[in-house]
């Protein structure tokens, strides 16, 4: 993994008491921070290692940036005219620097200098809670320093990478997504275990890069939307190059002296490989922020309301995936907008507006969470799948139309292949659903988004008349599949 570089400064941080002392300062804690500072309070953010988090750095950003040059050269490949200007595959160190450059090379000097900016007093460190309101700070020469909060203290460490109960798999010191998206160099062969996003996200980029990968999922691909997205991605892989294993579990793992790795699998396959990647699943980054001194078990997600305040602590808030309510960088910063404005609030005595959609909770958690897989072909989904909504009882339609038979996507490629499907609950006439599987669907998300949100109601849709030719006319096709009200 790549040295970090974090600016070795404390901003002068020298008070004894803050409004609010934010632990962790990712993506999450930037936002709950400059809002808290909006609302006039004192603010003190700490963190240990890299300003920015594990979007900036190890995820999200890194991430995507592996991804990017292999779908821009297949849109190449698909557009005839296009295709023949295009020679030879991805160059796999053009591709590894610039996505040194979208995570800042591991430096966090710009965002250190965005929290100067927005007046955000930092402390480098480790933080932990010793009781009510109060912090101390180990920094990193082994000094401390105790900080107490007035109002509020946030939680927004994250999650860390889980490792299954395989034999020999912690011994085999196997590469997790922070590994994985900030590697120096290409494995000529990667086992990916994990049929998740981050486990199909690296499949996707790391065969476009060269390397012969072979992913191992316990059940199907992308599990937590329609099923149709992950075959659709799984056949995707397979015709790239890679092996696929479905419901396939892993018996042992070993590292030889060599550096390779030994993956047993039932039945008595071994396969080899240079690097092994796991990716199957998260766990809470609260191991070691002293839970323990205000009752609360260390290592545990930590239960929230939707003001996002833990519950049963009036001063106590658990921002972004420590709170496990959704895994998501955007629902993170979402969550943290509404805590910084509530904590705000509370602070000056101002009103508080919790009722559902209000400013200061995070309704949306519950059913309207997008989420965009950026694999080949990117799955795009929001809110309930079929078979959730008819677990809930709802009386629904299901709706389904191939992207491949729209104009806009003729012009977009000459054999374009996708999916769209719409769940309705029929009983209030709006969208609960909504998946989109295909190439570059990922921008027409958000459309679905704000149907879902604002209950947009059937009716009032075919009003909203899409652009032609545009892949964004499937709105139509649907609603046409639904029936005119």
């Amino acid at each position: 993994m790549r040295s970090l570089t974090a600016t070795a400064t404390t901003d002068g941080t020298t008070e004894d008491s803050y409004d609010l002392i934010v632990i962790g300062a990712g993506a999450v804690g930037e936002n709950v921070a400059d809002r808290a500072v909006q609302g006039g309070l004192a603010v003190l953010i700490v963190e240990g290692e890299l300003v920015g988090g594990e979007c900036s750095y190890w995820a999200c950003m890194p991430s995507k940036a592996l991804l990017r040059a292999a779908t821009v050269l297949r849109a190449a490949h698909a557009v005839p005219g296009a295709r023949a200007a295009v020679a030879g595959g991805l160059d796999a160190a053009a591709v590894l620097a610039s996505r040194d450059a979208v995570a800042s090379d591991w430096n966090d000097t710009g965002q250190v200098r965005w929290l100067q900016k927005a007046g955000i007093q930092l402390a480098r460190g480790h933080a932990r809670l010793a009781g009510e309101r109060r912090v101390v700070i180990t920094h990193a020469d082994g000094t401390a320093r105790e900080v107490t909060a007035r109002h509020a203290v946030a939680i927004c460490t994250g999650s860390s990478a889980s490792i299954p109960p395989v034999d020999g798999l912690v011994e085999a010191a196997p590469w997790t997504s922070r590994e994985i998206t900030s590697t120096e160099s290409v494995p000529d062969r990667l086992a990916i275990i994990g049929g998740g996003v981050v486990g199909c996200e690296m499949a996707t980029a790391f065969v476009s890069l060269g390397s012969a990968v072979t992913l191992i999922a316990r059940g199907t691909l992308l599990a937590g939307v329609e099923s149709f997205a992950g075959d659709a991605v799984a056949d995707r892989l397979r015709a790239d190059g890679a092996e696929v294993l479905l419901n396939t579990d892993v018996e042992r793992v070993d590292r030889r002296d060599d550096g390779t790795v030994s993956i047993r699998l039932p039945g008595g396959r071994t396969i080899e490989v240079d690097e092994i990647v796991v990716a199957t699943g998260r766990e809470p980054a609260t191991h070691d922020v002293g839970l323990e001194t205000i009752g609360l078990e260390s290592g545990t997600w930590l239960e929230v309301d939707d003001t996002l305040r833990v519950r049963g602590y009036d001063w106590l808030y658990a921002v972004g995936d420590v709170n496990h309510r959704a895994l998501l960088t955007h629902q993170g910063k979402y969550q943290a907008r509404a805590a910084g404005d509530v904590i705000a609030a509370r602070a000056s005595g101002a009103s508080v507006d919790d009722s559902p959609w209000g400013a200061h909770v995070a309704t949306a958690d519950h059913d309207a969470v997008p989420q965009v897989t950026f694999t080949s072909p990117e799955v795009a989904s929001i809110g309930m799948t079929a078979e959730q909504a008819e677990q809930r009882g709802l009386r629904t339609r299901v709706i389904d139309y191939e992207l491949g038979w729209l104009a806009g996507a003729t012009v977009h490629a000459d054999d374009y292949r996708g999916t769209a499907r719409m769940v309705v609950d029929d009983d209030r006439r709006v969208i609960v659903g909504f998946t989109l599987v295909g190439d570059d669907v990922a921008e027409l998300l958000h459309a679905a988004t704000v149907a879902i949100v604002g209950e947009v109601t059937i009716e009032r849709l075919w009003h909203a008349v899409p652009s032609y030719p545009t892949l964004s006319e499937v709105w139509l096709r649907l609603l046409e599949g639904f029936g005119r009200p």
